[in-house]
């Protein structure tokens, strides 16, 4: 288990990548496995203090677990050492939604809301809601409805994995019985999951994909084609498509561009050579993709 501390490590790391939203959230709910359930916590860090303070502001006999699950709070241990969450340091604690908002808010994403139900009946934290038959393969939250209320909500970080916060944070399918919602927090791009940030200098398979879909809608990324390598030709076509889609700018292939070149139409145009010879025809159609027709034809 990690501690608190080696997250915020983790953090700065990720940002300085220059990973998307959509990795960030898998790997940060992913680090923080294992971490403890605290009824009305949003990410405070775990410690007898906190706990005593929740217990009394609880009450009752939520309350009084939230004091008993600590070895401190019911007098077996006089320190943390030795707790399972106290990995020779300090862990921290939500409830289930407490989980989702600090793990979204690592982001500035603001998911509003006291409790599960409110999140997800606050229309403007939301770019998309619906049933999870419907849920898109990107990072979002889940939730567990039934009538107006809900139950219980999580992150589903894709391949079918939901992480949430019951006991402790946890691992579970999206599968389980009772996920029956999901919603698209405001601030997520909506990219698949796994689409990297791309800029000059990088290779590779996602590359090459992004290569791909920037020939298949005009737009050239050098003599090479779809090579898997991030040259000076294909920054200069990646500006052109970004320029074209009303996209800042830069150059780098971030969520924003990934979801514009996953989405739309892609433009087709006819071109005629005059004076070619079949084979260099079909050499073009094999790299740019088409059909060819003779003069006359």
């Amino acid at each position: 288990m990690n501690t608190a501390a080696a997250v915020e490590n983790l953090m700065a790391d990720w940002r300085k990548k220059g990973l998307s939203k959509a990795d960030f959230i898998v790997k940060l709910a992913s680090s923080c496995l294992g971490w403890p359930y605290i009824f009305g916590a949003r990410g405070q860090y775990c410690t007898p203090s906190y706990r005593k303070q929740r217990s009394a502001a609880v009450g009752g006999a939520e309350g009084e677990v939230i004091a008993k699950k600590c070895q401190v709070c019911n007098g077996k241990k006089s320190s943390c050492d030795g707790c399972k969450w106290y990995p020779k340091g300090k862990t921290r604690s939500f409830d289930c939604r407490g989980f989702t908002y600090w793990c979204f808010n690592q982001l500035g994403i603001v998911i509003n809301g006291a409790g599960a139900t409110s999140q997800y009946n606050t229309k403007a934290n939301w770019t998309e809601q619906g049933e999870i038959k419907n849920m898109p393969e990107t990072v979002c939250c889940v939730f567990m409805k039934k009538g107006e209320k809900i139950s219980h909500t999580g992150i589903y970080v894709g391949n079918g994995v939901v992480i949430h916060c019951s006991g402790e944070v946890k691992k579970g399918r999206i599968t389980d019985k009772g996920w029956t919602h999901y919603a698209v927090p405001v601030g997520m791009s909506g990219a698949p999951v796994g689409k990297p940030t791309l800029k000059k200098g990088d290779a590779g398979q996602y590359v090459t994909l992004m290569q791909t879909k920037l020939i298949q809608r005009g737009y050239d990324v050098g003599k090479t084609g779809a090579d898997g390598k991030f040259g000076a030709n294909t920054e200069n076509g990646l500006k052109a498509f970004q320029k074209d889609s009303g996209l800042p700018v830069t150059g780098v292939c971030d969520d924003a561009t990934w979801d514009a070149l996953e989405s739309g139409k892609t433009p087709m145009y006819t071109v005629t050579v005059q004076h070619g010879s079949k084979s260099g025809a079909e050499g073009i159609i094999k790299t740019y993709g088409g059909s060819m027709k003779a003069e006359g034809e």
